[in-house]
């Protein structure tokens, strides 16, 4: 079984007690531990700050691209590897774990190619030049430039390493060392990319820092320059935001919460037409893609009611030839639910439609 480490401070920390288990979630055998107990949060952040922050904000928008087209060749390089551990610890199809691998390598690689049309400037002018006073003899400029804090991502279970790439990509362009602290029931994938960049010598000292576990008091450590950016739900997203330390400081706060997406049929579609099957495969790949655990994922379907059944039965027609199970066989199309908690709310909430006069129709 795998030990997940932080990566603080240049080094790799083993955490001490009791650690989190991670496991494959076909088959709910247990593959890795983690845990952050004993890091030491304020030195991480002061390193990242002091080390890494000063790092960056020395190289210019093409040299940050530079260690972003790094980053994205050594994820790439490693893919097969990164896609099993993506179906062993996330319950993903190769298709779904593709999905999760290549946005990260293809994120990394877009703000690459964009740190090199900034070219070699430090930071970006911001509007016009303003005359001050009653003449032009002086002039004020509002420039854009990286602040002098740290940005601590905490990012979801259900994309690993897009979540960390996406997120690192934007911060580490504008010129801002990385804390990044993934879901733990998943991060064994987001752990070995770390251990992937690090190896490859893709980040210089203090630029990115990785944390197994819990977070510990790390958020209550934020201040005034650091920023803090959190995907997850909206009920953990209103505690972070709520700290009062961030709230003294007016730190920045960046929150992706509960999203609740809809599929509307308008009723002069025709069954069986262009529009009408674009509308079904839309719906059947969003309640099958990563098992529907995706933040743009369709929730809701609105039709008109003298269409539903035609739907229902177009539907359960595509959802039928679905093959449900362990990713790691093959014929099966759509692996698990990620987590023992994810499944435990997808049976409560089917129960509560189901107590609430819904039918099941597959």
């Amino acid at each position: 079984m795998t030990t997940l480490k932080s990566y603080v401070c240049d080094r790799w920390v083993a955490g001490s007690g009791k650690a989190a288990v991670l496991v494959n979630p076909a088959t709910e055998e247990p593959i890795a531990e983690a845990s952050s107990e004993g890091v030491d949060f304020g030195a991480t952040l002061q390193h990242a700050r002091d080390v890494g922050g000063a790092s960056l904000r020395a190289r210019t928008f093409a040299q940050r691209g530079e260690m972003l087209r790094a980053m994205a060749q050594a994820i790439h390089h490693k893919r097969d590897e990164l896609l099993e551990l993506a179906m062993r610890n996330g319950g993903n199809t190769r298709s779904d774990a593709k999905f999760d691998i290549d946005g990260a390598s293809g994120t990394l690689t877009a703000y690459a190619e964009l740190g090199q049309t900034l070219g070699d400037a430090r930071w970006l002018a911001d509007g016009d030049v303003v005359t001050l006073g009653r003449s032009s003899r002086v002039t004020g400029q509002h420039v854009l430039t990286a602040r002098a804090g740290v940005a601590v991502h905490v990012n979801a279970f259900n994309f690993p390493a897009w979540g960390l790439a996406e997120k690192a990509a934007v911060a580490l362009l504008a010129g801002m060392p990385v804390v990044s602290k993934p879901a733990t029931a998943t991060a064994l994938l987001s752990y070995r990319i770390m251990e992937v960049l690090v190896e490859a010598g893709a980040v210089p000292a203090g630029v990115l820092s990785f944390i197994a576990g819990a977070a510990g008091d790390l958020i209550d450590r934020l201040g005034a320059q650091d920023v803090l950016a959190f995907t997850g739900g909206s009920a953990t997203a209103l505690t972070l935001r709520s700290k009062p330390n961030l709230l003294a400081s007016s730190a920045h706060v960046n929150i992706e919460a509960d999203s609740l997406n809809a599929a509307v049929l308008g009723p002069d579609v025709e069954p069986g037409g262009d529009t009408w099957n674009l509308f079904l495969t839309d719906v059947a790949r969003d309640i099958t893609q990563k098992t529907g655990q995706k933040c743009t994922a369709i929730r809701r379907v609105f039709v008109p009611r003298a269409r539903l059944d035609a739907v229902l039965e177009d539907l359960a027609d595509r959802l039928s030839t679905v093959k449900v199970g362990d990713p790691m066989v093959d014929g099966v199309t759509m692996g698990p639910v990620a987590t023992v908690a994810q499944l435990r709310d997808v049976r409560a909430g089917l129960g509560l439609l189901v107590d609430d006069g819904a039918r099941v129709v597959l």
